[in-house]
């Protein structure tokens, strides 16, 4: 349904001058800002001692360098709702009235949609400038003026059929059309690549992401002038799908950050403030408040929910022109660093985002993840255990976090509420582990590795990169990278964790008998990633069975089974999951 809270439109005129760089302008918008950079012309004689402390310097900030450059990126964006017959040409000679454009897209949701970015930010305000409020007749607007604004052009200025403006998409292929296209692929290596490439988050995506935390700050701002809302989770830690929700945190540290250091003899000034009964007092009053603001003054808002008894309090909405689900907290420092330290993984080798992009789209579509809270397993607690399982390698493929934290230097150092969450930034002080396995043999030895976990005697801990004892008697024990004492996937009940189990021992047999492991030249149904995203491993199986095979009774095959997983923990394989190895960790964290 259509935001019945009215936004003020921005009327196609015709007056101001056409610019002379329209034409620079119409092709830049266009540029990829992730895919094309521009060189640095470097001086010959520049000694490359130089040149490598200026690189480790821009490396060690990057993280926080990207998330800057995009918040400033979304500062001189503004969103538009367009007519549906609006022409690509026309709509950029009138914005370019006020300022050269840098980039715009379109985009289908509720409506056709263009982000349009300008090179400079006082063109937000000669566009803003030129904006009137809209006429309503039944209702009453609210005069409350933001960077999400509405076209209008008469009928002599618009083509009267609708011409193929060029939308990005904002979701994935179907399910459906997905296992189809995986199908086609020659290996399973290129089946995972292809998935990534389908799933991941477009550049477009990604800045209508950052637009829409910064339209929210503009509606905080008029409480807290100095806040700053920040993206967290999957929109920034590299391991998003298109579609995924918007996490946001308030962030108030940078206007508590103000106090100076007070010094005997002086005189100084104090804010008066208003006292809560606890900081949690304190973030359930600011959330109630911002809700309200979003509820009834914020464009394209709908569905406000105040969720504020929960452990983490926070706001829950839809954003219409997006189409994002959006979660809102407040100082939530600690899940950020946790998203720089998943980027930081994501960056290592990318076999790492193959792997969990490729995992998360199983398990949500066998119903092990879900987009709502619960029982089942969250996807940070699901890539928690990818990574695990990379750093339980022999090889490793990537390092565990204790390590990181060694190569961390003096500026890495990061404490937040008395939890140590420093670990290393500049990704070129981790050495290649060696490790050369292929996306089919890890993807196979996921599932074999927590088809035996013993999960009811162990934890999982990315920090140590090994097993350690469960201190208490969660079915599924994860424990935080940062919080120590908190297990990330404590909500998780022990049905969820045997239908985890069970369809880890299914893939795994699946793929191990071959069936889903090659493509058949004569036979187009699903095989390899593909076969494992039908909506039923055991009837694929059974499918499968019926075209040229005996199909074994239902005990036979599950006595094949374990004996097939049996042999794979006796073994080992390079498995995490050998009994004995499993014993030697276990000692070894106990001491």
């Amino acid at each position: 349904m259509a935001a019945s809270t009215q936004v003020c439109r921005f009327y196609m005129n015709g007056r101001g001058t056409f610019f002379r760089s329209l034409q620079k302008n119409y092709f830049c918008f266009r540029r990829k800002f992730a895919s094309k950079k521009v060189a640095k012309i470097v001086p010959k004689n520049t000694p490359k001692k130089q040149l490598a402390t200026k690189k480790e310097a821009e490396d060690e900030s990057s993280f926080s360098r990207l998330q800057e450059d995009r918040r400033k990126q979304a500062e001189r964006s503004v969103l538009i709702a367009c007519p549906p017959n609006i022409t690509e040409m026309k709509f950029l000679k009138h914005l370019s009235t006020h300022g050269s454009i840098e980039n715009c897209f379109f985009y289908e949701s509720f409506g056709i949609y263009a982000v349009v970015e300008f090179s400079q930010t006082h063109s937000i305000d000669s566009m803003l400038g030129a904006t009137i409020f809209p006429s309503v007749q039944n209702e009453t607007a609210v005069p409350f003026k933001t960077r999400l604004l509405s076209l209008k052009a008469s009928d002599s200025v618009l083509p009267k059929t609708r011409p193929s403006v060029p939308c990005q998409k904002l979701n994935p292929i179907g399910t459906k059309e997905l296992i189809l296209k995986l199908s086609q692929q020659d290996t399973v290596d290129k089946q995972l690549y292809y998935l990534l490439e389908q799933h991941q988050l477009t550049e477009e995506n990604i800045r209508l992401r950052f637009l829409v935390c910064s339209l929210l700050k503009d509606i905080a701002a008029p409480y807290f002038p100095e806040c700053v809302i920040r993206l967290f989770g999957s929109s920034v830690n590299s391991f998003g799908k298109l579609g995924c929700d918007l996490d946001l945190f308030l962030d108030l540290d940078s206007v508590r950050g103000r106090n100076t250091k007070q010094t005997r003899n002086q005189l100084s000034l104090e804010f008066q403030m208003k006292s809560t009964s606890s900081e949690r007092a304190a973030t359930q009053s600011i959330l109630s408040v911002i809700a309200e603001c979003v509820d009834h003054f914020g464009p394209g808002c709908v569905g406000v929910q105040k969720i504020l008894n929960a452990r983490c309090p926070l706001v829950r909405f839809s954003h219409q022109p997006s189409g994002f689900q959006c979660d809102l907290t407040t100082n939530n420092r600690v899940a950020l660093k946790s998203s720089e330290m998943l980027h930081l993984y994501g960056r290592m080798d990318r076999r790492v985002r193959a792997m969990v992009l490729s995992l998360r789209c199983w398990a949500q579509v066998h119903g092990l993840t879900n987009n709502f809270p619960g029982a089942w397993i969250t996807n940070f607690s699901l890539t928690t255990m990818i990574i695990f399982f990379l750093q339980r390698r022999s090889p490793p493929l990537i390092p565990p976090l204790d390590q990181l934290r060694e190569l961390a230097g003096p500026r890495d150092e990061c404490i937040i509420e008395g939890n140590d969450c420093t670990f290393v930034s500049d990704i070129s002080r981790v050495k290649n582990l060696d490790n050369t396995e292929t996306l089919d043999h890890l993807l196979q030895e996921f599932f074999v590795f927590y088809a035996n976990f013993p999960f009811n005697q162990m934890s999982i801990n990315i920090r140590k990169g090994k097993e350690d004892y469960k201190p208490d008697s969660s079915p599924l024990y994860i424990q935080n990278p940062f919080e120590l004492s908190q297990n990330v996937s404590k909500n998780v009940n022990p049905t969820q964790l045997e239908r985890l189990v069970t369809l880890c021992q299914e893939s795994a047999w699946l793929l191990n008998e071959g069936w889903a492991k090659q493509r058949a030249s004569t036979e187009p149904s699903p095989w390899g990633m593909g076969a494992l995203l039908l909506p039923s491993l055991s009837q694929s199986i059974r499918n499968k069975s019926k075209k040229g095979r005996v199909l074994q009774p239902a005990s036979e095959r599950f006595k094949n089974l374990l004996a097939f997983l049996k042999t794979n923990k006796a073994g080992g394989s390079g498995a995490a999951g050998n009994a004995e190895n499993q014993k030697t960790a276990s000692s070894t964290t106990s001491c």
